[in-house]
């Protein structure tokens, strides 16, 4: 029988493969004497080249160290909110959404196809080991390749024409993938808010895979943190995207010292960060973010009474004033920013509704186009967003080079009249005692809109589109539901409309994917069984059977083969044109306003900027590493 205390002289027993060094394990019992081990001169810490960001010509002003920022989060799986608003990426965008070096000291890509990435000398993980090549060839040989694993498979990011890259070790701080077709997703994704896993810290993880430790001591780890296989353990330990392991190594400016379940999060500064101020100084200037979970419903009043010295998660336009109103109490300031989806509130017709009848009305056009010319968007704009918004389809903001005013107004305009004759153009006439018309089969025309729940902008917006239907003869009918249950009903086909937000993407170029336009996952509303289709390679789901559809799979693909940044722009246009001609989805405004709410004393926080989880990863590519304190820090 394993006991706690055999569990931990045996952990403390582990060796490094190959080498004499004591395991890099390190329980409560032990964390706090590596943690108080003094730290390398400040010249070790960094890369022998560190990433250099020069804060003058971004309008900002170098720094200085110490001070606390507190967060508020809804729950304690927010703590990937570090995780986005850190973005360490090893190629990331810019402010201008231009993709670069960042972890990385340089890439170079031939034909779309080969890959070099090289690493910065002298480049440490949080825990002072160094990020080689090794690193990137454990991830692919022990983790991406082992079918225990991936049961699911290669991420689609790692596949050309369905085909897995060649992975080649150049030396010791370069690394190759080269596919036989181009591969335009992998950059991007590299550079996404869910970034693809493509490096881990060997130095740690080694310990809990089976190929390198011993049945008898991953026995004792797995007792130890309450998994029932080495599969399990090593994901639980292996994961960064929502950093609850405090022992994982990292590459963010900050690092999670506070394991769950708990309270407050306290997420120190990482002292290995590879950037550096134009005076050389080493980033990020901020010594700690704590994170203090509160109710979700809660926190847009706790941040206007002064619980938050960085907050734009939890809180939206609709509390604007009143947020607003806490400058003149507290040392605060607001800004607003721009969102970029393409809809801030988008209504999503099912066009996979198990009910025969309405996925027949769905898939019509004319059924689509009439719901949004029906709808007065110009009063939604006025009663909930103070006529601030953007009155328009689901469609890219002008900020994109991809923006064409047509695609912004395609059936956007507020036309009850033609509205009311497509309707009975479909043969929709006939009407019952309250002029509500009748479905074929002699129902009511009877639509329920589900919301996921997490705003009363949303029912505030139906409320108003419930007035804006009853005029061509739609009942509407609220219903309010949660995110984690909308996956699940709409691939059942239990969902006739959703209300969500609309492209997460609004703000593309070119060179970034355009599946948002097309069924390519389950969790797109308007068609959750087709993207089911996609994503399991049509060994799932159904395949499309409308032909805009079909030709937007068809675009897609030729995207993926596209010769050069033309090419692209070209694919990227018509699948526009034809989401916005078919009404895929009704958008109503964009260019919202999100407030961002910042202490006084915190300096560098952009007045205006663009905001969203892709591609900005909310304040991410405004660089939080380089906020700091003024004057008197806590």
């Amino acid at each position: 029988m394993i006991t706690r205390r055999t569990t931990l002289g045996l952990l403390a027993s582990v060796l490094v493969p190959g080498t004499s060094r004591a395991s890099v394990l390190q329980p409560e019992y032990m964390r706090h004497y590596f943690r108080t081990q003094p730290l390398p001169d400040p010249a070790d810490r960094l890369p022998v080249n560190p990433r250099r960001i020069d804060l003058k010509a971004m309008g900002r002003e170098p720094g200085t160290y110490g001070g606390t920022v507190r967060m508020l989060i809804g729950s304690q799986k927010d703590i990937r909110l570090m995780t986005l608003n850190g973005y360490a990426r090893l190629v990331g965008y810019d402010q201008n959404l231009q993709l670069q070096p960042d972890i990385l000291e340089s890439f170079d890509v031939q034909e779309g196809r080969i890959f070099t990435f090289k690493l910065r000398e002298n480049h440490r993980w949080s825990d002072g080991s160094h990020l080689t090549s090794k690193d990137f060839q454990y991830c692919w040989e022990d983790v991406i390749l082992n079918k225990k694993l991936r049961k699911g498979g290669l991420p689609t990011y790692f596949l050309a024409d369905g085909k897995p890259p060649r992975f080649e070790v150049i030396d010791e701080l370069t690394v190759r993938y080269t596919w036989d077709t181009p591969n335009p997703d992998f950059l991007p994704n590299l550079a996404a808010p869910l970034a693809a896993t493509i490096v881990m810290p060997f130095a740690y993880m080694w310990q809990f895979h089976a190929k390198y430790q011993d049945d008898i001591r991953l026995s004792a780890l797995m007792k130890l943190y309450r998994v029932k296989k080495w599969v399990d353990l090593h994901i639980k330990m292996s994961r960064s995207y929502r950093p609850e392991n405090p022992d994982l190594p990292t590459l963010d400016p900050w690092r999670n010292t506070t394991a769950p379940p708990a309270e407050q999060f306290v997420f120190e500064r990482n002292p290995y960060f590879h950037r550096v101020d134009e005076n050389g100084t080493q980033l990020p200037y901020i010594d700690r973010f704590v994170l203090n979970v509160s109710s979700s419903e809660i926190i847009a009043a706790k941040t206007g009474a002064g619980e938050s010295d960085l907050q734009s998660t939890g809180i939206d336009f609709v509390d604007y004033s009143f947020l607003k109103d806490s400058e003149s109490r507290y040392p605060v300031k607001v800004n607003l920013w721009k969102r970029t989806q393409g809809s801030r509130v988008n209504l999503l017709p099912n066009l996979n509704c198990s009910d025969e009848v309405w996925r027949t009305l769905f898939k019509d056009v004319r059924f689509r186009r009439a719901l949004s010319l029906s709808i007065d968007r110009h009063e939604i704009n006025m009663v909930a967003f103070y006529g601030l918004a953007t009155e328009a389809a689901d469609s890219v903001l002008p900020e994109s080079p991809l923006y064409r005013e047509e695609n912004a107004k395609a059936w956007a305009a507020h036309d009850p009249d033609q509205a009311n004759a497509l309707l009975d153009e479909i043969g929709l006439t006939e009407r019952n005692s309250d002029g509500i018309r009748l479905l074929p089969d002699g129902r009511d025309a009877q639509i329920v809109v589900e919301t996921a729940g997490e705003s009363t902008l949303e029912t505030d917006v139906l409320e108003l589109v419930t007035d804006h239907w009853a005029k061509i003869g739609i009942k509407l009918f609220i219903k309010t539901s949660q995110r984690d249950v909308f996956r699940s009903r709409a691939m059942g086909g239990d969902i006739m409309v959703s209300m969500y937000s609309g492209m997460e993407n609004g703000v593309p170029t070119a060179d970034m994917n355009p599946g948002q336009l097309a069924p390519t996952s389950d969790d797109q509303l308007q068609w959750a069984v087709w993207g089911m289709y996609y994503l399991s390679g049509q060994t799932k789901g159904e395949a499309p059977d409308i032909p805009e559809v079909i030709q937007l799979g068809k675009l897609l693909d030729d995207w993926h083969h596209a010769a050069d940044l033309d090419e692209k722009s070209r694919i990227w246009a018509e699948m526009l044109d034809i989401y916005a001609q078919q009404v895929f989805s009704i958008g109503i405004v964009n260019a919202a306003l999100q407030p961002v709410l910042h202490s006084t004393r915190l300096r560098n926080v952009p007045e205006k900027g663009l905001y969203g989880f892709d591609p900005t990863c909310y304040l991410g590519v405004y660089m939080p590493d380089t906020f700091w304190f003024s004057g008197e820090v806590s």
